[in-house]
């Protein structure tokens, strides 16, 4: 074996291989190194994650002790079961804080507020007496005093409520026990001897009306009278027109608003040194009335607009002027809570005492021998213009009572005030008889239309509102001004056209058939206060708070007065 090995150099380790000829080429593939193996990475372990022991619990920081609420019923003086229970777990679990003195005095308060509205509701929960005398019965009883100085009625009902309430809540309840049974007691005894009342604890019948005076009575006959007749040659008149072929009822109320169109400031004058709050025209339209902020009311003659007299009386502010329908007597309403009857030389005639509050308004009866005035004390009166008594107080607004005008007939009366309301009266019977509700604010200004069914008011909600006594409802409702309407005036022989005053600084005329525009009077600076209408419907006067009365005239009525001088 080793010489074969030696003989050949190549030996051939394959056995089977054929042997190639010396003289061939034989080419031999390179070889390829061999591919390394790579070993997959070595991923270390990791180190587990420590767990850390949960944070310890916050330590709650002790509160300062609850305030002890004592119970209404007077019963805190008396501890319960459960106090004991939580004072007796409670102590000595946690270290107690001191109060400072304002907390003491803001706890202090707010119990003393709490107590003071649980006091309220007691007292509102309970029942007592509308009736004056059973309020003062019942308070001289209870051995309080029946009346203070300058109480008023409600004052001293609220006043017997708190008592009856605090009675109360002392636990002094078979005290008030004791003066009700008296009271029954008393009640059933007067009623046995009136032959009424024989059952026991029957309560105490009260007059629905109050019962007014024997002047009263004659006032209301005469009004009842005059009205009658009044209204028959109202309706007369309308049926002429109605029927009669040469009546064309259109084209006079065209040439009125055309006429109304042609308004222009004919005149403006200095009325006072303070605003001027009130004006009004005579029945012959010889004069104007005025009134401001100085307590003083002044007389001028027209149309030039010159000072005649000065009526001066009034201790405050004077709130409105009105010349009587029928003569040269003026009424002045003031904030002194009188009114003033004055004749035009500034003689007073009468002072008209009795409102428990300023007065607003003021308005003559169309008989002349009635005077209305309206109050801050919810309350509009009537008054005798020749004896100066009070004939009626007339209460039924829930707030102030501002406008006062009665119907052309006299039968009736419109008042209205801040309680949104415009309310009518029957002065023959002194029933209301009807509640105009639609304003959303208070309102200012109310006026009878001369056909008698048509009704105007107007307020700080900005609009006026035509009310038909006939149908008792709205009519129409005008959009007129971007303030509050102060004044409402109808024109006073057809009612063509009505006239509103606003705090927008302008009064407008508007058409009496379909309410639109006809006529936009600007020319004041300052708030319109008081606007009236001359009587044969030619002339507007207006009073503002820039100190100005101006005087309005239609263009016709001066070609007409030319004309008459040519």
């Amino acid at each position: 074996m080793e010489i074969d090995e030696k003989e050949n150099p190549n030996p051939n380790p394959n056995p089977n291989a054929t042997a190639l000829p010396p003289d061939s080429v034989v080419q031999i593939p390179p070889v390829e190194p061999p591919i390394p193996l790579i070993p997959p990475p070595i991923v270390p372990t990791i180190a587990p994650i420590p767990v850390l022991p949960p944070p310890p619990p916050p330590i709650p920081r002790p509160l300062a002790p609850l305030p002890s609420v004592r119970p209404p019923n007077g019963d805190a003086g008396k501890p319960t079961a459960e106090d004991s229970d939580s004072d007796s777990d409670g102590a000595g679990s946690g270290p107690e804080y001191e109060i400072s003195e304002e907390s003491k005095l803001y706890r202090e308060k707010q119990e003393k507020a709490k107590q003071d509205f649980l006091m309220k509701q007691r007292a509102a929960a309970l029942a007592v007496p509308t009736n004056d005398k059973a309020v003062r019965s019942r308070l001289r009883r209870l051995g309080e005093p029946v009346t203070l100085f300058g109480e008023r009625e409600m004052e001293r009902r609220d006043r017997l409520r708190m008592i009856m309430a605090k009675l109360d809540s002392e636990g002094q309840l078979e005290r008030l026990m004791k003066v009700l049974e008296e009271e029954e007691a008393a009640v059933n005894a007067v009623g046995m001897e009136d032959g009424v009342g024989e059952e026991e604890g029957e309560a105490v019948q009260y007059p629905f009306y109050t019962e007014g005076s024997t002047a009263l009575l004659k006032a209301r006959y005469e009004i009842a009278k005059d009205s009658v007749v009044k209204a028959a040659v109202r309706l007369a008149r309308a049926r002429r027109k109605r029927d009669d072929p040469d009546e064309d009822l259109d084209a006079e109320i065209n040439w009125a608003l055309e006429t109304a169109k042609t308004f222009g400031m004919d005149c403006s004058e200095i009325g006072d040194d303070r605003p001027l709050s009130g004006c009004s025209f005579s029945c012959d339209g010889k004069f104007l009335a005025t009134c401001s902020l100085t307590g003083v009311a002044k007389i001028w003659s027209m149309p030039e607009i010159k000072i005649m007299t000065s009526l001066k009386g009034h201790t405050e502010r004077a709130t409105d002027v009105t010349f009587s329908p029928t003569t040269h007597h003026i009424a002045t309403a003031s904030a002194d809570r009188t009114a003033r009857l004055w004749n035009t030389e500034g003689t007073l005639l009468h002072t008209y005492k009795g409102h428990l509050d300023r007065l607003a308004r003021v308005a003559f009866h169309p008989s002349g021998k009635y005077l209305g005035t309206t109050s801050f004390d919810k309350t509009w009166r009537l008054w005798d213009t020749e004896t100066g008594e009070e004939l009626l107080l007339q209460e039924g607004h829930s707030r102030s009572v501002y406008g006062l005008t009665f119907h052309p007939d006299g039968s009736l009366a419109a008042s209205c005030g801040l309680d949104s309301l415009a309310r009518v009266w029957d002065l023959r019977s002194g029933r209301s008889i009807l509640a105009l509700e639609g304003h959303v604010k208070p309102v200012y200004g109310v006026s009878f239309s001369p056909n008698g069914y048509h009704l105007a008011t107007g307020g700080e909600d900005n609009t006026c509102r035509i009310w038909d006594l006939r149908k008792k409802r709205s009519l129409y409702t005008i959009p007129a001004h971007a303030n509050l309407i102060s004044q409402i005036k109808f024109e006073p022989q057809e009612g063509y056209f009505l006239v509103t005053a606003s705090y927008d600084m302008t009064a407008k005329v508007w058409s009496g058939r379909d309410f639109k525009p006809v006529k936009v009077l600007s020319g004041h600076e300052a708030k319109v206060t008081s606007v009236d209408v001359a009587g044969d419907g030619q002339s507007i006067a207006t009073v503002s708070h820039d100190r100005t009365i101006k005087l309005w005239t239609s263009r016709s009525a001066e070609k007409e007065k030319s004309m008459d001088v040519d």
